[in-house]
């Protein structure tokens, strides 16, 4: 499985399968989803803030797609409707840019002051440490080359960084 993780039923058609299954997932992902399967069994609407078509967005809405709602804006924020505004919580995407994921937490936050965070960052330190350092060479240097996938997030950010 890939290192964004993958949704329960994704394993169990592998199950089904008889398939070798050869589990790449990122240990902070399994800490999401973790983290997930926790607030979704403490009746908790879980809010994940990343990107609705990404791997990542995917299998983790797996985990408890009854409870969890992905939103990447403010304006999916704003649009928001949860049935109960005290029992909310939240998770992030672990390959997010720092700065978009304070500015996404702040609006939940702004809309359900009572919101629940994980008891540690979501966002990958790798991920972290990239951004830090495109953000600290680009006032230094007229070009940075991104070489990485089209689809992933982390090259994407630091690209629009």
């Amino acid at each position: 499985y890939s290192a964004h993780g993958v949704s329960p039923g994704v394993r169990q058609q592998a199950k089904d399968r008889k398939l070798v299954e050869v589990d790449a997932t990122c240990p902070l992902v399994t800490k999401v989803h973790l983290e997930v399967l926790r607030f979704a069994k403490e009746g908790y609407s879980i809010v994940f803030i990343g990107h609705k078509e990404h791997d990542e967005a995917i299998g983790t809405l797996g985990e408890a797609p009854h409870a969890i709602t992905i939103v990447e804006t403010e304006a999916d924020i704003a649009a928001l409707n949860l049935p109960d505004t005290n029992r909310v919580a939240y998770v992030t995407q672990t390959t997010l840019s720092v700065s978009d994921a304070a500015r996404l937490i702040s609006a939940l936050k702004a809309k359900y002051p009572n919101v629940k965070g994980p008891p540690k960052e979501d966002i990958c330190y790798a991920t972290t440490n990239r951004q830090s350092a495109v953000s600290a060479w680009s006032g230094d240097v007229d070009l940075v080359l991104v070489i990485g996938s089209q689809n992933s997030s982390n090259s994407r950010r630091l690209v629009t960084w």
